[in-house]
């Protein structure tokens, strides 16, 4: 499904759901404490591989209230979860609205594990 930026004068502008689902998950990942998102894309990865892969972990829905984010998050081991989720949060609703200029309704986070370094 696609959002609809309306602009009377010049025309219509559509945003696949897609393109807001890689908004959310380079916002997410971008934040201090996040590890990566669920299906192991951790930041060094995210140069390499295509913009279908930022999107894992990240389900995005439209209803008539605005636009609705759920994400899966592993958090590196030590971090506060209430503010890394919080944060999280934050970046993700100010990232899709300033871009796109959607309203978003709801941002949720799902902590899935935490990551802990020097460990396989």
């Amino acid at each position: 499904m696609e959002q609809r930026v309306q602009d009377a004068n010049v025309g219509e502008v559509k945003i696949a759901d897609d393109v807001v689902a890689v908004i959310a998950g380079i916002a997410a990942t971008e934040v201090e404490g996040v590890a990566s998102m669920a299906g192991n894309i951790t930041k060094e990865l995210i140069s390499k591989l295509g913009m279908k892969s930022l999107s894992k972990g990240v389900k995005v829905t439209v209803d008539e209230n605005g636009v609705v984010v759920n994400l899966t998050l592993n958090i590196q081991y030590g971090c506060s979860v209430p503010e890394v989720s919080e944060s999280v949060q934050e970046k993700v609703k100010t990232s899709i609205e300033n871009m796109t200029g959607l309203h978003v309704a709801e941002v949720n986070v799902r902590i899935a594990s935490v990551a802990v370094e020097g460990t396989k």
